[in-house]
């Protein structure tokens, strides 16, 4: 909110105005999935992940910590666009690992627990589901900023 009265307040901002609402809308998107996720952990009561769930959770911190490493160096894109596209590959090439890691995981729970107990299942494929959400929305914002890259370097 803070970051949106403040551009329309600026005069002069390094982009266009839209492209800076546009990503701090896929930035909040990001925030908002991880909440999701944690209430989902609150509501199924987890006390214990899957070592594939972890894995995911570090790659959600990765990405966040690139995502926070490439947006001061917004205020000069077109010096900072090599380093730019550098972190936004980075976390486009996370997420890839992200999907395969998920697609591993389901599979190892279901031959597990899938037969022997359903209901156990379905919460642990939510809570993968609901992982993997996260690092696509980091994707997302790497491709707008990415996007800003190309149109502004």
């Amino acid at each position: 909110r803070e970051v949106l009265h403040a551009v329309r307040r600026t005069f002069l901002t390094p982009f266009d105005r839209a492209a800076i609402t546009d990503l701090i809308a896929r930035m909040d998107d990001a925030i908002d999935e991880m909440q999701h996720t944690a209430g989902a952990v609150d509501l199924y009561e987890i006390d214990e992940f899957e070592p594939e769930m972890r894995d995911i959770a570090a790659i959600i911190v990765d990405a966040a910590r690139l995502t926070a490493e490439a947006m001061p160096l917004l205020r000069k894109i077109a010096d900072n666009g090599v380093r730019l596209h550098e972190l936004t590959e980075r976390i486009v090439r996370l997420e890839g690992q992200a999907d395969e890691i998920h697609a591993a995981g389901l599979k190892r729970i279901f031959q597990e627990i899938g037969g022997r107990d359903p209901l156990q299942f379905v919460v642990r494929q939510e809570m993968f589901k609901r992982l993997e959400r996260v690092v696509d929305r980091f994707e997302d914002v790497a491709n707008d900023i990415d996007g800003l890259v190309i149109d502004h370097s």
